[in-house]
């Protein structure tokens, strides 16, 4: 998993109305391949930083929660611009509202967080080149195989029935 510092990030949606901060790195970077994600992005993965809900602050304008089916079938929560209607973030079922799962494209700096991992591969495009220095998951992974001490933490901190 890519090394980052606790640096305060800042993004949000496409015609500006609405604004956030990352006040914590991300627990962990998802690219996801599954055929959900691209049905849902309209491309070929979805791109999402796992951060506490906690370390996400709305810095202006307010945003709408829509709910959607997921492929799990516990469904989903994006939280969109009410606006532009850009996702910014999603909550998925299995973790609740305790995770966020933010749209790595809607941060001003979308280079400085790259994937840590590519999950659900096995769905991928068959055109899409994996890098051979991130690892790769057909389906998903164990959390203690790929994250640190320090980020386990961070997730037995949160409500444990939620993740």
């Amino acid at each position: 998993m890519n090394k980052r510092e606790d640096i305060m990030r800042e993004g949000g949606c496409t015609c500006g109305a609405v604004r956030y901060r990352l006040t914590r790195s991300p627990i962990i970077i998802h690219c996801c391949h599954c055929r959900w994600c691209q049905r849902e992005t309209g491309t070929a993965f979805a791109l999402n930083a796992m951060i506490e809900t906690a370390c996400v602050s709305l810095l202006c304008g307010d945003t709408e929660q829509v709910e959607i089916p997921s492929n799990s079938g516990g469904g989903q929560k994006i939280v969109r611009c009410p606006s532009c209607r850009i996702a910014l973030w999603s909550h998925y079922a299995g973790a609740g509202e305790v995770l966020s799962f933010v749209r790595v494209g809607t941060l001003d700096d979308p280079d400085a967080l790259p994937p840590d991992v590519h999950i659900y591969t096995g769905s991928k495009q068959p055109w899409v080149i994996l890098s051979l220095d991130t690892p790769v998951f057909e389906e998903y992974y164990q959390r203690s195989e790929q994250l640190s001490e320090a980020r386990l933490q961070r997730l037995s901190e949160l409500t444990s029935e939620k993740i």
